[in-house]
C-alpha cells in the first residue's frame, strides 16, 4: 500500500466470530469484540479460542481486531484478570485493545498491545485527546455528540493522534461513561456492561407542580445514527477509523451495514487518490445492501453540523426499519399500498396511529402478499388511507442475508520464468512474494502455450485469491504438462508464507455510581448557570444520573432562548413505575442533565 496515502479504517462490530467473519466478507478493515469478560456489553462475550480464529481469518486480507476491555474494573482481582487477559490477546495477536478503565495502562507487567481509548472516557476535546496520546493510548475513540467543525478542531490541534468516530447504529442519550442510571435504578452498571435501557423506557414529562406536559413518550430514546452523507466531510476533517455500532447485532445485520459503508467509502476513494483502505482485498457483493432494511429506530446524522429537533423518536423505541408506501385502500380482509416495494409472505409491516402526543406503533404481519395486495394474519385496527407504512421484517432481504453474499479475494499476479535447471514459479500478493523453483527438462512447443498456462494458472477455487495478471518469461515458447503446472500452483499456493505474514508483536509498550467511578471521573458543572437557566435548583450532592448534549426542550420546541412562549420553571421525568428525574437545563453550556429528585 503506499505509503503517501492516508489509510482509513471501516471498524465493524463482531458479537461473536460469525460476525466478525461477516464483517471481514463484507469489507470491514478492522473488527471489534468482546473477550469473555470486560466488555462494554457483557452479554457479547467470546471465549481465547474463537478470537484467535478471527484474527487468523483477519490476517490476510491486513484486517486487524481490536478486543473491548472497556468497563471500569472493581478491585484488585478484577485488576490482575484484565492483565491476564491482556497477556492472552496479545499472544493470540490482537492488534489492540479498547479500554475506558485508566489504571488499565499503569499495571505492572502488562504486556506491549496497543491500547485504544474507549468512547466511554467522554473524550470531547483537543486538551482531553492529547493527554491521552501523552499517556500512551495509540488512537482515540470520540463522543459521537461531536460535530465535524469540532472533530476538525481536534485534529488540528493533535493531527499526530488517529481519530475514531461513529458513522453508524444505536446511540446513548448521555455521554458516554457518564450515565449512571441504570446502576443508580435497576443495580446493572452501564460502565460495567449491564446497561438496563433507562434510555428506552417511556415517561411522562411534568412541571414542578405535576401538570403532565406529555404522557408515556419516549423522550430519551435516540434515533439511530446514519452518517452517510457525512463521510467525505468526516475524513477531511480528520477522522482515521470510521465505527458501526451493534454488538449485539446478528450476522445479517453486520452483512447489510458493512457492505453499504464499504461501497460508498470505496466510491469516494475513486475519486479521491489521497485515500485508501487500510485493508487489501476486493469484495464482490450478490445483493445490494440497504441498511433501512435492517433494524433501525429512524436516522439521525447526530450533531454533524450542529443541533436539530430530530434527535429523538418520541413514539417508540423498537425499530422502524423502511418505509414502503401508504395505505391506498382498505378492503373487506386486505390492505392496498401505493408505492414501489415488492413484499413477501411474512413481512412484519407497521405504522404510527393515534392523537397527536399520544401516537403508538402498531405492527402486523402479512399472510399473504399478491402484488401490493397485503393479507394480513388479522386486520389492524385505526388504519386509515393515507398512512405511511413502514417495514421492520423484510422476509426477502433475511432470506438473501442468511446465505452467503460477499467473495473478498486478494489479487494475485503470476510470474513464471525459466532458469537454467529449469523453471521458477511465484506468486505475489502486494508487497509479499512466494516462490519455488522446479528442476526439470525445458521441452520445445510446436506453438505459443501462453493461453494454456494462464487458464491452470487461474484457477483457484476455493482459496481467497483472485488472479490479476500472469507473466511469463520464456526464451521461446516451452511445453509443461498441465498436471505439472497444477501441481506447481497448488504447492506455491500452499506455502505457508502465503496466508501472509504472521503478525509481529507491537513494539511499544460493585459499580460505576461509587468511590471508583468518582475516582476516574469528575462530574461536569450542573447548575448555577444564568443566560436563560430554569432558576435555582439545589445543586446535588451526587453526580447527575446523565450529562447529555441532547436536550429535550430543543426537541420538544421548549427551548428558552428561542421560544418565548416555553413552559418556564423546572421539568421533570416520570417514569412508569412513579419515580421522577429532575431535569437540569444549562442553556449557557446547551446541554441538558437527568438527576434524582428528592
Amino acid at each position: 500500500m503506499p505509503s503517501d496515502k492516508i489509510q482509513i479504517e471501516l471498524l465493524a462490530p463482531a458479537r461473536d466470530k460469525e460476525c466478525a467473519f461477516a464483517a471481514i466478507d463484507h469489507g470491514a478493515d478492522a473488527v471489534y469484540i468482546g473477550a469473555a469478560r470486560f466488555g462494554a456489553r457483557a452479554a457479547a462475550g467470546n471465549s481465547d479460542e474463537d478470537i484467535a480464529l478471527v484474527v487468523q481469518y483477519a490476517r490476510p486480507f491486513g484486517v486487524k481486531v481490536y478486543v473491548t476491555l472497556n468497563t471500569l474494573l472493581e478491585g484488585e482481582e478484577e485488576l490482575r484478570e484484565a492483565r491476564d487477559l491482556a497477556w492472552r490477546m496479545y499472544r493470540i495477536g490482537v492488534d489492540a485493545l479498547i479500554v475506558q478503565d485508566e489504571r488499565i495502562r499503569l499495571l505492572p507487567d502488562m504486556p506491549p498491545i496497543p491500547l485504544h481509548a474507549s468512547t466511554q472516557m467522554d473524550n470531547r476535546t483537543a486538551e482531553k485527546v492529547q493527554r491521552l496520546h501523552g499517556e500512551g493510548y495509540e488512537q482515540v475513540v470520540l463522543a459521537r455528540e461531536l460535530t465535524i467543525e469540532e472533530i476538525a478542531d481536534i485534529h488540528r490541534q493533535v493531527p499526530q493522534v488517529p481519530l475514531e468516530v461513529f458513522i453508524h447504529g444505536a446511540i446513548c442519550v448521555s455521554y458516554n461513561g457518564r450515565c449512571y442510571a441504570s446502576e443508580v435504578c435497576y443495580g446493572r452498571s452501564a460502565n460495567r456492561g449491564e446497561c438496563a435501557q433507562f434510555c428506552r423506557m417511556p415517561y411522562d414529562l411534568e412541571t414542578a407542580d405535576g401538570e403532565k406536559l406529555l404522557q408515556g413518550r419516549y423522550l430519551l430514546s435516540m434515533r439511530d445514527m446514519n452518517r452517510t452523507a457525512h463521510l467525505e466531510a468526516l475524513l477531511d476533517a480528520g477522522a482515521r477509523s470510521l465505527k458501526i455500532e451493534g454488538r449485539l447485532k446478528d450476522a445479517a445485520y453486520v452483512k447489510n451495514v458493512t457492505a453499504w459503508y464499504r461501497q460508498h467509502l470505496d466510491a469516494i476513494f475513486k475519486r479521491r487518490r489521497e485515500y485508501c483502505a487500510a485493508s487489501q482485498g476486493r469484495v464482490e457483493l450478490s445483493f445490494t445492501p440497504n441498511p433501512e432494511r435492517s433494524f433501525n429506530r429512524g436516522f439521525t446524522d447526530y450533531f454533524m453540523h450542529g443541533r436539530t429537533s430530530d434527535l429523538c423518536n418520541t413514539v417508540t423505541p423498537k425499530s422502524t426499519g423502511e418505509r414502503v408506501g401508504f395505505v391506498k385502500e382498505i378492503r373487506r380482509g386486505h390492505i392496498v399500498v401505493a408505492g414501489t416495494a415488492s413484499f413477501a409472505n411474512g413481512d412484519g409491516l407497521c405504522y404510527v396511529s393515534g392523537p397527536k402526543g399520544q401516537e403508538q406503533l402498531v405492527g402486523f404481519r402479512i399472510n399473504r402478499a399478491e402484488g401490493n395486495h397485503l393479507y394480513p394474519h388479522r386486520m389492524p385496527q385505526g388504519l386509515k388511507d393515507g398512512t405511511t407504512i413502514y417495514r421492520n421484517q423484510d422476509q426477502a432481504m433475511e432470506s438473501v442475508l442468511a446465505g452467503q453474499t460477499a467473495l473478498r479475494r486478494l489479487p494475485l499476479a503470476w510470474t513464471l520464468e525459466e532458469i537454467p535447471q529449469g523453471f521458477r514459479l511465484t506468486a505475489t500478493v502486494g508487497t509479499h512474494a512466494a516462490s519455488r523453483e522446479y528442476e526439470c527438462e525445458h521441452q520445445e512447443a510446436r506453438t505459443d502455450q501462453s493461453s494454456s498456462i494462464r487458464d491452470v494458472l487461474s484457477k483457484l477455487g476455493g482459496t481467497i485469491y483472485e488472479v490479476t495478471n500472469t507473466e511469463i518469461s520464456f526464451s521461446q515458447p516451452w511445453f509443461i504438462p498441465r498436471s505439472r503446472l497444477a501441481e506447481w500452483r497448488r504447492e506455491v499456493l500452499a506455502e505457508d508464507s502465503m496466508s501472509g505474514p504472521l503478525p509481529s508483536p507491537p513494539t511499544r509498550g460493585g459499580s460505576s455510581y461509587n468511590k471508583l467511578s468518582t475516582e476516574h471521573y469528575t462530574p461536569l458543572p450542573c447548575g448555577g448557570v444564568g443566560g436563560g437557566s430554569d432558576g435555582p435548583v439545589p445543586i446535588p450532592s451526587i453526580p447527575p444520573l446523565m450529562t447529555c448534549r441532547y436536550c429535550i426542550r430543543y426537541q420538544l420546541g421548549q427551548c428558552l432562548k428561542r421560544n418565548p412562549q416555553a413552559v418556564r420553571g423546572p421539568l421533570y421525568l416520570r417514569g412508569a413505575d412513579g419515580r421522577r428525574f429532575l431535569l437540569r437545563f444549562d442553556c449557557k453550556a446547551c446541554q441538558m442533565t437527568v438527576e434524582v429528585s428528592d
